[in-house]
């Protein structure tokens, strides 16, 4: 399978850590987020992958040029001219993924021990159009499900606004751990241009096809978001446990 990492975009919430570098090359403990991310596809098989970028592009762009010769494919989506979003992001990126049947999707900032395998397995065999991986956690924004396990809606825990799908009843609510298996056939149904949220897209779709959880509770998820979450990791128990799995053959 083939990978796509999410790396474009600003960084604001990293303020000041980002005013001179992207977030991808931020460091957390001893390592950049860019590799704990790259070493997790690669710990599950995924040795083509793709990046986005944008906000101090130029610095990732001479990153990947330094590590392509370490075995692994690294190609870069080029989103200087304009931020496209999550959505508009992977859209762009699409080409990458010619002849696939399914790819996986994630965002830079996170660390986990998810069993990404176990993951795409269970994403075939439930013949899903995307499988997203959940957790029960605190969070400002939820993901709604029904008692099937598809996509119902979506929450701001903080505003109460929520998003329905139509014809779909919620029954409860988990956080977005951040990465997506998607089959390809995807991109045939995206009508959306320029910037959009990936998440609106699977709100939309989910009318009809199958956007289902992969819920993995109990199991370590670390996002690196804010800068209290750096902070905060690279001292912690979970942060260095973490990075030894990421260390030990799958």
């Amino acid at each position: 399978m083939k990978g796509m990492i999410l790396a474009a975009g600003l960084g604001t919430r990293l303020r000041p850590l980002t005013e001179k570098r992207p977030k991808a090359l931020i460091k957390v403990g001893d390592y950049m987020m860019l590799d704990l991310a790259i070493a997790y596809f690669i710990k599950h098989g995924i040795r083509d992958i793709i990046i986005n970028v944008n906000h101090f592009a130029d610095q990732i762009m001479e990153y990947v040029a330094q590590k392509r010769w370490e075995g692994f494919n690294l190609e870069i989506s080029d989103e200087t001219s304009g931020l496209l979003n999550t959505g508009g992001g992977m859209k762009k990126a699409s080409w990458f993924f010619e002849g696939e049947e399914n790819f996986v999707l994630m965002a830079v900032d996170i660390l986990t021990d998810l069993d990404l395998t176990a993951m795409v397995n269970h994403h075939r065999n439930m013949g899903a159009l995307v499988t997203l991986a959940v957790k029960e956690r605190n969070t400002s924004r939820d993901l709604l499900f029904d008692g099937n396990g598809s996509l119902a809606g979506w929450k701001h825990n903080e505003s109460g606004e929520v998003k329905e799908v139509k014809g779909k009843k919620a029954s409860r609510g988990y956080g977005f751990s951040g990465i997506h298996v998607i089959n390809t056939s995807l991109f045939s149904k995206i009508n959306e241009e320029g910037a959009f949220s990936i998440i609106d897209l699977y709100l939309r779709l989910a009318v009809n096809e199958k956007i289902n959880a992969f819920d993995h509770t109990g199991g370590g998820w670390i996002e690196f978001g804010r800068t209290e979450n750096i902070k905060n990791a690279k001292d912690s128990k979970e942060f260095v446990e973490l990075v030894q799995k990421l260390k030990e053959k799958a």
